[in-house]
């Protein structure tokens, strides 16, 4: 396989690319675009995220979770309704809502296991970002339209509104706090979150519910993946909530039947009974020795509540009522549908695969693996072709899936709801195969092969 790279935005993959092009590994690669992306898609995510990565040094795959911790506190959340589609759901925000980040201690775990470069050469093409500021892309400008209740609140405004409206297409996002942030991170490194200049911004935040002990005592977890099989190949993943693990083994074949009996198939499969719609990106690498990391991030849907001066926004991770599994006891990490995923056939490594996308994550995910897998379909396309995603309430169908399916799940007695265009609620995958990489257009994704 060619190395390569795949992310939710341009100069997130470039990002990569360049890393990958100095002899970086695949870990350097992900951790440069993940900070990359903690400027470029500040729409989805951001530093004080919860993430999970699976990892391939060449030899062995091992998982690791850098998801939010319970702190050891509680306080009232704020709660704010969005709409995604006709669908509305209620968030809970503001300050209390913010569990514990993992995603800066993930980053130093992982470079210090899995990377060659210096931590500084991995820092610098984000703070180069926060510098220039970033062209916003279409796709964020959707979101952002979508999302204007929460992220025109406090410094918010300052950074995603412009004369009374929310950024558009092709304006310049700039976060000029982030400067001082990534400087921060450079020369601290991901301790400065938990023991830092970051660690007291963050315990400076009025109403914030954990403490100095609950940042000191965060750790990621490494551990094993779970193996399933898949048309021939070994697919390594993750289980808890995303249910890639119990889906794949007894997921339909696809290869051969037309587009109508496809799009049938595929609801039937991925029914499910979830709800909820946090905001995730995802960033894959593979590098020229064959290794290969795929890290997905989110901070839920935000706290819409920013760190003074720094541009960085707080989780919202407590207040994502769908990830609340369980009893959660302080220290605990939360739960999390992310699913990164790694599969090998008898030749080795064929795809490094992650999504974004909350309830529809898992949906997104399976509907390109399949289509890679299972119908011989180059990543791109795969990537691109519209998607069906069944809810509890109807059957939510992108411009494009075949007419004639969706008239007959109406006969059956289903809602559909046909979108008018393509949109981020269907997903973000990124992957990278052995027949070339794709990231999401519904992200305004992008690839490099190498």
């Amino acid at each position: 396989m060619r190395p390569g790279v795949a992310a939710g935005h341009p100069a997130t993959a470039e990002v990569g690319a360049e890393i990958l092009a100095e002899a970086g590994t695949a870990a350097d690669a992900v951790v440069a675009m993940v900070l990359a992306s903690c400027v470029a898609e500040s729409v989805y995510s951001g530093l004080l995220a919860g993430c999970h990565a699976v990892c391939f040094d060449g030899s062995r795959v091992v998982n690791l979770d850098g998801f939010a911790a319970v702190p050891s506190r509680r306080g009232e959340l704020v709660e704010l309704p969005i709409a995604f589609g006709s669908e509305l759901v209620v968030y809970s925000i503001g300050p209390a809502s913010c569990a514990v980040p993992g995603l800066p201690a993930a980053l130093g775990e992982l470079w210090e296991r899995q990377g060659r470069l210096p931590w500084k050469r991995l820092v610098e093409p984000a703070l180069g970002l926060a510098r220039r500021g970033v062209p916003l892309p279409v796709m964020h400008e959707r979101s952002l339209d979508m999302l204007g209740d929460l992220y025109s609140l406090g410094r918010g405004a300052d950074l995603f509104v412009r004369e009374g409206r929310m950024l558009r297409e092709g304006e310049t996002l700039e976060q000029p706090g982030l400067v001082q942030t990534l400087e921060m991170l450079l020369e601290e490194g991901a301790a400065t979150v938990y023991s830092g200049s970051l660690a007291e911004a963050l315990l400076r935040v009025e109403n914030v519910v954990f403490t100095a002990d609950d940042l000191r005592g965060y750790r990621p977890r490494w551990g094993d993946s779970v193996v399933v099989g898949f048309r021939g190949h070994r697919v390594a993943t993750r289980g808890g909530l995303s249910g890639v693990p119990g889906l794949l083994p007894r997921f339909p074949r696809l290869s051969g039947l037309s587009e109508t009996e496809r799009v049938l198939t595929l609801v039937s499969a991925l029914e499910t009974s979830e709800r909820g719609g946090e905001h995730t990106t995802n960033m894959v690498a593979v590098d020229g020795h064959g290794r290969a990391c795929v890290l997905t991030h989110s901070l839920g849907v935000g706290a819409g509540v920013w760190l003074p001066d720094l541009d960085v926004q707080l989780n919202n991770l407590l207040g994502e009522s769908d990830i609340a599994h369980g009893d959660p006891q302080p220290g605990d990490h939360l739960e999390s549908r992310m699913a990164p995923s790694l599969a090998f056939d008898g030749e080795g490594l064929a795809l490094a695969i992650g999504s974004a996308g909350a309830t529809r994550l898992r949906t997104a995910l399976a509907t390109v693996l399949a289509g890679v897998l299972d119908e011989g379909l180059d990543p791109e396309t795969a990537v691109a072709r519209p998607r069906v995603h069944p809810t509890p309430d109807a059957v939510d169908a992108e411009p494009g899936v075949d007419e004639r399916a969706l008239r007959e799940l109406e006969s059956r007695g289903r809602t559909v709801r046909r979108w008018e265009r393509v949109h981020h609620y269907f997903g973000g995958v990124s992957c990278v195969g052995r027949a070339g990489a794709a990231g999401d257009p519904r992200r305004s994704g992008a690839a490099i092969v190498l």
